[in-house]
C-alpha cells in the first residue's frame, strides 16, 4: 500500500513510520505545520509543531530513506480547532481540542489530501488497535479497540472518526507498550528516542488556558450564584473562565457557610450565569449526546456498554439508547454509577468489553447532563 506517515517529530510517530516501512509499504513522511508563526524550539513537553519538531521528523525520515514533506495546514487548524475551541468555551462548554484535531485535521484534511494524491492510508503514532471484520454481505468494517498499553491508550480521542476514515487509517503501535517503543526508537538510532511526550494544549504552550481565552473572547461580565439558594455571590468576567467541577480561582472569599468547598456546577452562557455548589451537585447518572458516530450495526438501538467522558478517565458501565435520525440523531446514556463533573462539549465514547479487548461502539458530543440532585 501507499502510506502517508504523519510525523509530528515525536518518538511515537517515528516508530509508526518505521514499522510501516518494515511492513513493506511505500511510505512518504509528512509533517503538519499547524501554526502560522511556529516557535523555533519546544518548551520541554509543551507545545508542538515547532521548527525543532519538523527537523526531528525530517531526520527520522532521512534515516528511514523515505521522502519527506511539510504541509501547511495552519489556516485550517485555526478555523477547525482553535476557533472551535474558543467558540465552545464561549458557549460554556468544555471541548477537547486533541479530539477535534484528529477529527478535522489528521483524519479529514490530511486523509482527503493524501487520498487525492493516490495514498491508501494514513499512519499515525496513536495508541489504539485497529482491525477489520467481514460482514454477511461480503464487505468489511473497521473495528477500533483500546491499545494494549492502558496507560497510553488513545482510542477515546479516535472515537470520533467515521468508519470510512478508520478504513484508511493505520495505528502500528497499538499492540506495544510505550517502554518498548522508546527502546525500538533507540535501537534504530532515532534522536527522538528520549524526547518528552507532548502535554497540555499544543497551541497554548504557556499552559495558561484562561489567559488565552480571555485574549480571544474578552470581558463578558456575569453573575455567580449559589446552587441551593439562588443567591448571587459575586460577579465574574466571563463564563469562558470556568469549567464544570472547577474549585480554584472562583473569585469568592471562601467556602460555603457550612464550610463545604464550592465547585462550578453549571454554566449558562446565554445569561452569563455561573452556578456554584457542593460536590453533590457534580454527580450525574444520565446524559444526552448529539452528533453521534457509530461503528456498529444501525439496527442496534439499545445496548449495554461502558462510557468514557474524558481522555484519561475511567469507563463506567451503563446503558445507551439511540434516538432520532439525520440532523436530530442523538443518544441517551444511563450510568450504573454516577460520575463527577460531566460537562457539555465533552465527548462520550462508548465501549463494549470483548475477549480481544474493549471495542469502540461509537461516540457523541455531550449536550446535557442531569445531576443526581435533580432526579425526582
Amino acid at each position: 500500500m501507499r502510506v502517508l506517515a504523519a510525523m509530528s517529530g515525536g518518538v511515537d510517530s517515528a516508530v509508526a513510520a518505521a514499522r510501516a516501512v518494515a511492513a513493506g509499504h511505500d511510505v512518504v513522511g509528512v509533517h503538519l505545520a499547524l501554526s502560522a508563526d511556529p516557535a523555533t524550539l519546544r518548551t520541554g513537553s509543551r507545545g508542538c509543531c515547532s521548527r525543532e519538531d519538523a527537523g526531528d521528523a525530517r531526520r527520522v525520515a532521512d534515516l528511514l530513506g523515505i521522502p519527506f514533506y511539510v504541509w501547511d495546514f495552519a489556516e485550517r487548524f485555526r478555523a477547525d480547532v482553535i476557533d472551535d475551541f474558543v467558540e465552545s468555551y464561549a458557549r460554556g462548554e468544555t471541548p477537547n481540542p486533541c479530539l477535534r484535531c484528529n477529527e478535522r485535521i489528521k483524519f479529514e484534511a490530511l486523509l482527503e489530501r493524501g487520498m487525492a494524491l493516490g495514498f491508501d492510508a494514513v499512519a499515525t503514532g496513536h495508541y489504539a488497535r485497529l482491525s477489520h471484520e467481514e460482514l454477511t454481505d461480503g464487505t468489511t468494517r473497521p473495528v477500533l479497540r483500546r491499545a494494549v498499553d492502558d496507560a497510553k491508550d488513545q482510542s477515546y480521542v479516535l472515537g470520533v472518526l467515521t468508519p470510512r476514515q478508520l478504513s484508511h487509517s493505520m495505528f502500528p503501535l497499538g499492540d506495544t507498550p510505550k517502554s518498548q517503543i522508546r527502546a525500538e526508537a533507540e535501537a534504530a538510532g532515532f534522536s527522538v528516542a528520549s524526547k518528552p511526550d507532548s502535554h497540555d494544549i499544543c497551541f497554548i504552550p504557556s499552559g495558561d488556558t484562561q489567559a488565552f481565552l480571555g485574549k480571544h473572547i474578552g470581558v463578558r461580565p456575569g453573575a455567580m450564584v449559589d446552587a441551593d439558594s439562588g443567591q448571587e455571590l459575586g460577579q465574574h468576567e466571563g463564563v469562558h473562565g470556568f469549567t464544570i467541577g472547577q474549585r480554584k480561582g472562583l473569585g469568592l472569599p471562601g467556602p460555603a457557610p457550612d464550610g463545604r468547598p464550592r465547585y462550578v456546577t453549571a454554566i449558562d452562557a446565554d445569561t452569563g450565569t455561573v452556578t456554584v455548589g457542593g460536590a453533590d451537585h457534580l454527580l450525574s447518572a444520565s446524559m444526552t449526546a448529539t452528533s453521534p458516530y457509530w461503528l456498529v450495526d444501525s439496527d442496534i438501538t439499545e445496548t449495554e456498554c461502558r462510557v468514557q467522558i474524558r481522555a484519561h478517565g475511567e469507563a463506567t458501565p451503563g446503558y445507551v439508547r439511540r434516538l432520532g435520525d439525520g440532523p436530530d440523531a442523538r443518544f441517551e446514556i444511563t450510568l450504573d454509577t454516577p460520575v463527577r463533573g460531566v460537562a457539555p462539549g465533552q465527548a462520550a465514547v462508548l465501549y463494549r468489553p470483548e475477549a480481544e479487548g474493549d471495542r469502540v461502539l461509537g461516540s457523541g458530543t455531550i449536550s446535557a447532563a442531569r445531576p443526581v440532585t435533580d432526579t425526582p
